[in-house]
């Protein structure tokens, strides 16, 4: 299948929930059809700087998908999709992406990047909020087998630009990385 075909049918069901009002009408199957379109039939991305969700703490895409649907953290592309959910909705999605498992993307790890990221992660001390397999737990992410490309955009957002509702934890952690340190952490993440 042509990796553009999921995002298409994903994208017109996003239009046609949002003009017609039918997102209120959608089964649990269709919302999770219309989330893989981007994030990938199994929870895993293939499409770049999109987020595998597959394995996430179920806490945390919950509170992901909250903060969205509130405003709070603001991503253009999911702004239609959450507006009408309801709690409910919320918490079985994030249920379903929790119980998904994770694979590593068809991005290049580099080894040698991968060992340079493991020894910032350790000077920075990583493992003490995504644990030591980087796994993640309640409303800290999972990052082992994240996508590349996604990393480096997320952790260059925590430093030099903080979102509304990110943790400040993670941005006091960032603050100084060089972006060659960062892209070593994104490999490193993506090799566990």
């Amino acid at each position: 299948m042509q990796w553009w075909r999921p995002l298409a049918l994903g994208l017109a069901a996003v239009a046609l929930s949002a003009g017609c009002g039918l997102a209120q009408t959608m089964t649990f199957a269709e919302r999770v059809t219309m989330c893989s379109a981007c994030h990938g039939e199994d929870g895993n991305s293939k499409l770049e700087n999109i987020p595998s969700l597959a394995g996430q703490p179920a806490f945390f895409v919950l509170n992901q998908l909250f903060l969205m649907r509130e405003g709070v953290r603001k991503v253009e592309t999911m702004a239609p999709i959450v507006k009408d959910l309801k709690d409910g909705d919320l918490d079985a999605l994030s249920k379903h992406f929790a119980g998904l498992a994770p694979k590593r993307s068809d991005e290049k790890i580099d080894p040698v990047l991968a060992k340079r990221g493991e020894e910032i992660a350790t000077a920075r001390r990583c493992v003490s909020c995504h644990a030591p397999n980087l796994v993640g737990a309640d409303q800290i992410p999972r990052i082992a087998k994240q996508r590349i490309d996604f990393m480096i955009k997320s952790m260059k957002a925590y430093r030099d630009n903080p979102p509304p509702g990110a943790d400040t934890a993670m941005s006091a952690n960032v603050i100084g990385a060089s972006d060659a340190d960062l892209v070593a952490l994104a490999h490193y993440a993506a090799s566990k």
